[in-house]
């Protein structure tokens, strides 16, 4: 029986497609208030069972039961609009509802979306997420289910968010694998793992400690059922003949101890390590490069830098400032507007892009490796054949000659990844490789990078990949501007964080120092005095003004263009309010 509070329970559910099961009876509960992280491999159906939990798919076996009212939101892995319908037409949900529209519109302002009126088709994949994310907020649901909340969104955008869900007062079940993100705001953690869930009362370090006992566990009983299970195969084999009701029972038995003696038991895969990768000296330079889209969008502005052996860079900053095009420039893929990029002779690059590789549905997965060569190049005589590296980036020998076309996104990531290491390139460009990765993908990734003997140059999202793979970063932050910061990324952010604060503390003494100075003056002047009799009467114009127009917003009679013009002019007249109460307050200390 569920108990009072639980908000979602799941009994002995199923699912398979074709003669691949998924998972198999599992069962779980949610209980009100709490923030559960579902982790699992690709593959193995956790956007499916959020599929299965919103009614999109149905069950095999089992049953997903709600409490009575439950209000449920989705946002989609890949969520698909009208390319036509604007920003407001997307969230036309709350259309009949001003207190929604208002919502939405701060929700909105605070994703940094702000032209309600722009087609949604004009969007990039970024702003498309954060208007869906937008539409399942603004209706505060009992239960938010997230199926990869973060892929597409900047950093501070996911910083933005995971603030907004760990202080919400809201039942959550998400899919990422974005570590912070699960650490910060999750209470509870779900594995699926070998068609089984396990549960861990805790965040993501706390799931990362059990989750290393239960397999340590698991270990030990395995090697106890392996002995066991040798000394009863000398048995089988001793006693071919007929047996009687005891022999058959340890016959039964004995089946029984084989399938625990060769459980697959999950666990990291062994660093995947080159002892050596040839590459010059000379890797690249840019010199004095100059690049733009049209007047107003500025990606380099006279920019120069020269890429050291073996240097591991990390590339953020928001989306739109130019980290994508500075890569396609680094590459030959757009030319700059002026200045040069020389790369050195014995440069081979290995790039993973975010627009992916295309591949021929009906190609198996170790044919389509097997086509760029038949193994990788360790050096020192070593060798990794194209079917052990997809083994160490968690391709089972059953799912290498699975035909494409049977494959989640996060498996096909995973098979472009392949490629492009299979290519053995000493200069590794990868944009966005995070993204539908799994985390134990991410790991294995994160240790090949460490080892890595060569080049690599990253851009990402993924806070915690990036702590541990890069030595150093450039921030793109737009209009030109780019900065070299000499550490990773959490680094960078605590030096930002100081920054700030430092300058607030000298914005604070220079506001002491002028109000000390305004003090210390003659009294008014004449004309100083006619100000500040002006100011008062405009800013009671101002805020009669405000006032009357946020009674409009709120009256459920305005059209969606006059709703948007005056919530345009609202924080206008707000800002026009606010400078000229600083200037009436500035006069009022010198004539007080």
């Amino acid at each position: 029986m569920a108990a009072v509070n639980t908000i979602l329970d799941v009994q002995g559910l199923s699912k398979r497609f074709g003669a691949r099961v998924l998972f198999s009876d599992l069962s779980f509960s949610i209980a009100e208030g709490q923030k559960v992280g579902l982790i699992a491999r690709n593959g193995t159906g956790k956007s499916t069972l959020l599929s299965l939990l919103t009614g999109h798919e149905q069950p095999d076996s089992g049953q997903i039961v709600y409490r009575n009212g439950v209000r449920v939101g989705y946002l989609e892995q890949q969520p698909s609009y009208n390319p036509d319908d604007t920003v407001i037409d997307a969230c036309s949900n709350h259309h009949g509802d001003e207190t929604l529209i208002v919502k939405a519109r701060q929700i909105l302002t605070q994703l940094q979306i702000t032209d309600l009126q722009q087609p949604m088709g004009q969007l990039s994949g970024g702003q498309r997420k954060r208007v869906a994310l937008a539409n399942v907020l603004i209706e505060e649901p009992d239960l938010l289910i997230l199926d990869e909340p973060t892929n597409h969104l900047d950093m501070a955008m996911t910083e933005w968010l995971e603030g907004y869900l760990a202080r919400a007062t809201l039942t959550l079940l998400m899919v990422t694998h974005d570590r912070y993100f699960l650490d910060h705001v999750c209470s509870v953690i779900l594995e699926i793992d070998d068609h089984t869930i396990y549960s861990y009362r805790g965040n993501y370090s706390y799931y990362l400690a059990k989750r290393q006992e239960r397999i340590d566990t698991q270990r030990a009983e395995q090697a106890r059922a392996a002995n066991l299970y040798r000394k009863e195969l000398e048995w089988m084999r001793r006693m071919p003949q007929a047996r009687g009701h005891k022999a058959r029972y340890r016959e039964e038995a004995f089946y029984e101890l084989q399938e625990r003696a060769h459980r697959r038991i999950e666990e990291r895969q062994m660093r995947l390590k080159a002892t050596q990768v040839y590459i010059g000296s000379k890797i690249f330079e840019f010199d004095d490069v100059c690049k733009a889209f049209g007047s107003d969008h500025i990606i380099l502005n006279h920019f120069s830098y020269r890429f050291a052996r073996f240097e591991k860079m990390g590339i953020v900053g928001p989306n739109g400032t130019g980290k994508s095009t500075f890569i396609k420039l680094l590459l030959g893929l757009q030319q700059v507007d002026s200045g040069q990029i020389d790369v050195g002779q014995t440069v081979r690059f290995g790039y993973y892009s975010q627009d992916g590789l295309q591949f021929d549905e009906h190609q198996r997965v170790i044919d389509i490796i097997t086509q760029r060569a038949d193994y990788v190049d360790l050096g020192g005589g070593q060798r990794l054949s194209a079917s052990q590296l997809l083994q160490r980036f968690l391709f089972t020998p059953e799912e290498q000659y699975d035909y494409v076309y049977k494959l989640s996104g996060g498996q096909r990531r995973k098979l472009y990844l392949c490629t492009v290491l299979m290519e053995s390139p000493n200069f590794l460009v990868l944009d966005e490789p995070t993204n539908d990765l799994d985390i134990q993908t991410l790991q294995a990734l994160e240790d090949y990078l460490q080892d890595f003997p060569g080049c690599v140059i990253v851009v990402s999202h993924d806070r915690y990949f990036m702590d541990r793979v890069v030595d150093h970063i450039l921030v793109f932050a737009g209009q030109g501007a780019v900065t070299d910061f000499p550490g990773n990324y959490t680094q960078y952010r605590q030096y930002s964080a100081l920054q700030s604060k430092e300058q607030a503390k000298a914005e604070s003494t220079q506001r002491e120092k002028k109000d000390y100075h305004n003090n210390t003056r003659r009294r008014l002047s004449y004309k100083e005095k006619r100000e500040l009799e002006q100011l008062e009467k405009d800013i009671d114009a101002l805020e009669k003004q405000q006032r009357q127009i946020e009674a409009e917003l709120c009256s459920g009679t305005l059209s969606v263009e006059d709703l948007t013009e005056k919530s345009r002019l609202l924080p206008k007249l707000k800002a026009e309010a606010d400078a000229k109460s600083e200037r009436w307050l500035e006069l009022s200390e010198i004539e007080g």
